[in-house]
């Protein structure tokens, strides 16, 4: 079964109940006197409600509400916000230095509204000491607190130890909080 509505002579019960182009009730009529209706005016007759009973058919230009609503579906489409997943890799025995470069990545894209994959990658030895895995993962994720949360708690997967951190914002939220500090960037420069 198709998505697309019945309309016209597609239409096939004995009665609908009809509306008309401007939304306001014609009443139950005989599918024959609808077509007739929709024939004088110049309109399609669309089937809106196909289960009530009897079916709804309005009185519609049919090829201008399929364009508006495929122009409203593109629109949603378009300001859509598409979650993205990041990854950052680390070592158990990191460097200060390093690990603060690493937490400025998962701050910038926890800012930018993306969830964060954290993997700790063990080698050799570091196989035998999970801990110090957990204790960094645990670290990064109390010190990037006000940003994101820990959506799923560190699990070791074979010779990596993988954590999830969301953003506590949704990315649209981000994105339009971006674009209005960069309004607030330009006006003054305006002057």
């Amino acid at each position: 079964m198709s998505a697309e509505p019945r309309i016209n002579d597609r239409i096939r019960v004995p009665e609908v109940r009809l509306v008309g182009p401007n939304g306001e009730q014609v009443g139950i009529v005989p599918i024959a006197k609808a077509l007739e209706l929709a024939r004088e005016s110049d309109l399609d007759l669309v089937e809106v409600a196909p289960t009530a009973r009897p079916p709804v058919a309005k009185l519609m230009d049919y090829g201008k509400f399929k364009y508006e609503s495929a122009m409203k579906a593109r629109e949603a489409r378009k300001n859509q916000a598409h979650t993205v997943i990041k990854e950052i890799k680390l070592r158990p025995k990191i460097d200060p230095h390093d690990y603060e470069t690493k937490k400025g990545h998962v701050v910038r894209f926890l800012k930018a509204g993306d969830k964060v994959k954290v993997t700790i990658m063990f080698r050799g030895r570091e196989q035998s000491r999970p801990e110090l895995g957990f204790r960094l993962l645990q670290r990064l994720a109390d010190d990037v607190e006000e940003l994101g949360f820990v959506e799923s708690r560190p699990k070791q997967d074979g010779r990596n130890m993988i954590m999830v951190i969301g953003p506590h914002k949704k990315k649209a939220e981000a994105k339009a909080e971006r674009a209005a500090s960069r309004g607030q960037d330009a006006a003054p420069g305006t002057v």
